[in-house]
């Protein structure tokens, strides 16, 4: 097992005072490996300029010139975002949405479900 260790103490990230922290369920559930390269640049752009609601108003002329993309780049790139459901966006305004409600998982079926069974279902007893 490798022991974990800091390589640079003197640099420990700290939480900032604004929303800036890239979740880690984009790696866990699988999101990095849906959204193609532009769609992850401009996620991380948003949750770097963002305020702590997760808001920012960055102009479609100013993000393609940071982020070097065409028009049709950066549509498709927040398409993909919004497909994903990780940011809202209403022009100018773009929202990173926050990952809570995807993690929770809705039971599906075609037929009522005892308590007894999605205990059963989950590992429990009853």
């Amino acid at each position: 097992m490798i022991s974990k260790h800091l390589i640079c103490p003197n640099r420990v990230r700290r939480t900032p005072g604004q929303f800036s922290w890239v979740d880690q369920r984009l790696v866990r559930n699988g999101y990095i490996d849906r959204c193609g390269h532009g769609a992850l640049a401009l996620y991380l752009f948003l949750v770097t300029v963002s305020d702590s609601k997760g808001l920012s108003y960055y102009s479609d002329p100013s993000v393609m010139k940071r982020l070097s993309m065409n028009r049709r780049t950066l549509d498709k790139a927040r398409g993909a975002l919004i497909g994903e459901d990780l940011i809202a966006y209403q022009r100018p305004l773009y929202q990173v949405l926050g990952l809570d409600r995807l993690e929770k998982p809705r039971l599906r079926t075609k037929h009522p479900v005892s308590l007894k069974d999605i205990f059963k279902q989950a590992g429990g007893a009853l």
